[in-house]
């Protein structure tokens, strides 16, 4: 029987695979698999990039499975919720970049799983996009308001949110939901070669860039100026400036540890 959650580790990307049939719903069970395979790649030092996939060939993540939320008590229900948070907060918060890889339909707290990651690829597959929580008399729970606001224009978030439509991928993509939209046909290795060309980089300094651009974002323009200086200060004296610095003077490309 395939696992429901799995890390593997290849060219120092650890692909966290999801594949929970039918539709990758999640429960509290899951929650807690995915919590512990983070905390793994995070800790393993072979790996640069975290990704999260979907083995399935129509779904990354359909959200909440409807049925156990049905039947749960508020408390049980409440615990997932926290689950789920903690998996975004951990996504979100690892000094690694983490990427979330979707060919599939991406919905409800799926596309909280995919926000509370830093890089969100996809495919122009014939997939949904959104969170219809509302349609539920509901409200995204796992971060999905606040991050959805961040990263697009402030109405049209609003708009998804209170509407609860989905939107095609070439939407997502046209709206800066998605950084990057490739053919289906050539998904995975287009997918696989730009995860390749991120895990090349340099881990102090992607680790240090993204730690001032999520502070950052939060802080007024002075206090995130500091940040700025403090975290640029820090790389100056490390092996892989050296590195790059050589590498360029030679003209050849660095070899960052």
């Amino acid at each position: 029987m395939a696992q429901v959650i799995s890390l593997k580790i290849k060219k120092r990307i650890g692909y966290i695979i999801i594949n929970k049939p039918k539709a990758n719903g999640y429960d509290i069970h899951l929650m807690k698999l995915l919590a512990t395979a983070i905390e793994e790649a995070e800790h393993n030092n072979e790996v640069k990039i975290i990704a999260i996939k979907s083995t399935l060939p129509r779904f990354f993540c359909a959200g909440a499975d409807v049925n156990v939320f049905e039947k749960n008590t508020v408390a049980e229900n409440k615990e997932m919720v926290t689950y789920a948070n903690l998996v975004a907060k951990r996504l979100n918060q690892t000094p690694k970049i983490t990427v979330a890889l979707l060919n599939g339909h991406t919905l409800g707290g799926g596309l909280e799983l995919a926000l509370a990651c830093d890089i969100r690829l996809a495919s122009d597959a014939n997939f949904k996009i959104g969170m219809s929580e509302v349609n539920l008399g509901l409200m995204p729970g796992n971060g999905g308001t606040q991050r959805l606001i961040r990263l697009i224009n402030l109405s049209r978030a609003l708009e998804l949110l209170v509407k609860g439509n989905s939107i095609t991928p070439d939407q997502a993509f046209d709206i800066g939901l998605v950084n990057q939209l490739y053919p289906e046909s050539e998904f995975e290795a287009l997918t696989a070669s730009y995860l390749e060309n991120l895990a090349s980089g340099s881990v102090p300094a992607m680790k240090a860039i993204k730690q001032a651009v999520n502070q950052g974002i939060e802080l007024s323009l002075e206090e995130g100026l500091l940040l700025e200086t403090n975290l640029a200060n820090s790389l100056y004296n490390t092996e892989d400036s050296k590195e790059g610095l050589k590498a360029f003077i030679e003209k050849r490309n660095p070899n960052f540890k």
